[in-house]
């Protein structure tokens, strides 16, 4: 059994557990910045990790896996502005220099602002600093937690005062906007708020995107357990985004076909006054929750629906989806009313 507290200890917690609203594949966008000679914005905000080529080059020189402005020689310093993935409160970043040895850049600053739906930052925009100066080394993570409590829509990240950043990672909680309040919402998105919690294995693919936007664009996008050679099952334990009664389900095998799960099934449980925390008390727990949907027959790269097959719960938050007996499995869609 693992949980995503435990998986690296020496990583915040934050960042075990936060949704990265800088995220390209959940929608973040890289807007503009001063310069990017070397390296452009948009790879910043990959969500893979950032690699070393080590001979290749292009038109401007040594390619690198990340963003990198040339040398600046006017004494002023770079800057960049994205647009986060979705509105959300912060509560910590990694600046990530990994690969960038001679040439990261030696230190930060992030501001903020929050716009309206469909704008962008301008020269009037007014900026919140939620990040002061901060020194940054060669190749490696750096970081750092937030402490305000607002919703920001974009990001402005300055360095000091040229350089490289490989990936910047903005961990948070995503604010459920007005016009999904109302009316059926997938409840276990990512991009509501929802989080995987523990699974008993994730050995290939990347197993966050399981609750990510849109299908899957190949079999590594998704979670894919090892093949089992002993009894039992796969499972992964998510926390929903909101309170809410789950109306429809989806499992999507996109791209896995001849390793998809042979079933799968859902248990659901209203553990409201439970909190953010986590315990292997929670996990064991969860094998005793009442059961949503009886296991399922499932078939190849395939979208497989349920409705009247839902068992009616009312409201819960947390739900436990078990694979029998192992494979992968691209998204997992839990849609419903708030409660």
């Amino acid at each position: 059994m693992t949980t995503i507290e435990n998986l690296n200890p020496d990583v915040p917690l934050y960042a075990r557990t936060g949704i990265n609203l800088a995220s390209a594949g959940l929608g973040a966008r890289a807007l503009s910045a001063t310069n990017e000679f070397f390296a452009p914005l948009e790879r910043m905000l990959e969500d893979n990790a950032p690699i070393f080529v080590e001979d290749k080059f292009d038109e401007h020189g040594k390619w690198m896996d990340g963003w990198e402005s040339q040398r600046r020689r006017d004494g002023g310093h770079d800057s960049a502005i994205i647009a986060l993935a979705t509105a959300g409160r912060i509560l910590g970043f990694d600046v990530d220099t990994s690969h960038f040895t001679g040439n990261y850049a030696p230190a930060c600053k992030i501001e903020a602002c929050s716009l309206p739906e469909g704008e962008s930052p301008d020269e009037d925009t007014a900026w919140v600093q939620i990040l002061r100066h901060r020194p940054l080394g060669p190749s490696a993570h750096h970081y750092f937690s937030c402490d305000s409590f607002e919703s920001w829509t974009h990001l402005k990240i300055h360095i000091y005062p040229d350089g490289g950043v490989a990936r910047l990672r903005v961990f948070g909680v995503p604010e459920l906007q007005e016009v999904n309040k109302k009316g059926e919402i997938d409840l276990a998105s990512s991009m509501n708020g929802g989080r995987l919690l523990a699974f008993s294995d994730a050995h290939y693919g990347e197993y966050g995107r399981l609750l990510a936007p849109g299908r899957g664009i190949n079999m590594g996008d998704g979670w894919e357990t090892r093949r089992r050679r002993e009894p039992g099952y796969d499972w992964m334990v998510i926390a929903l985004g909101a309170r809410g009664t789950i109306e429809k389900a989806i499992v999507d095998t996109c791209f896995f076909k001849g390793n998809f799960p042979d079933a799968a099934s859902l248990q659901a449980a209203d553990l409201q006054n439970f909190g953010d925390g986590l315990t292997y008390a929670l996990v064991t727990d969860s094998m005793f929750w009442r059961t949503l949907l009886e296991p399922q027959k499932l078939s190849p790269d395939a979208e497989h629906n349920y409705r009247d097959q839902l068992a009616d719960l009312g409201p819960v938050t947390h739900v436990r989806f078990n694979i029998y007996p192992d494979g992968g499995v691209s998204r997992l869609r839990l849609f419903g009313t708030l409660t």
